[in-house]
């Protein structure tokens, strides 16, 4: 018999953060100057309890967590999505971020691109929601749907959330 007893499990650990340089785009012409912040992330799952009680072993969604904040950390993460930069990779170990009139170098260890329209709170959530919502051991688990939440300071999160088709 198939149980129908539904939870949410909610994963939030001192280990779930990263700490990353970046910079909200607001217009074609505006910007914030380049700064950092110690992320924290968190995830919440609604899934099925099986019948021994136990909806699956999460320690699988905090690995991937911690493994995606690894990507992340101690990187400054710009945007490949956004329609106000271009950014070059250059054969000199350079990756130049092009912003309006400035150009702004950064040595290619030190960025990372994302697939995101903005280096924002928001767009983050959704970059790790999208990431765990691809993964393959992840999807072969009972997960109805999945939050993550990430922050960039105490009082301000945002969320993206995704659920089984």
């Amino acid at each position: 018999m198939k149980s129908t007893h539904r939870t949410t499990i909610e994963i939030t650990k001192d280990y779930l953060h990263f700490s990353a340089a970046h910079f909200t785009i607001f217009s074609a012409t505006e910007r914030e100057n380049l700064h950092g912040h110690n992320f924290d992330v968190s995830c919440s799952l609604d899934t099925l309890i099986g019948e021994n009680g136990l909806a699956f072993d999460y320690n699988l969604v905090k690995d991937k967590l911690m493994a995606l904040c690894n990507e992340l950390d101690e990187r400054v993460l710009m945007p490949e999505q956004s329609p106000h930069l271009e950014i070059a990779r250059g054969p000199d170990g350079y990756v130049t971020v092009h912003f309006g009139a400035e150009r702004i170098p950064f040595l290619a260890r030190d960025i990372l691109t994302l697939p995101i329209r903005n280096a924002t709170v928001e767009e983050f959530a959704r970059w790790f929601t999208a990431r765990l919502a691809a993964d393959a051991d992840l999807a072969r688990q009972p997960i109805e749907s999945l939050t993550v939440k990430v922050s960039s300071g105490p009082g301000q999160w945002a969320s993206s959330r995704w659920e089984k088709p």
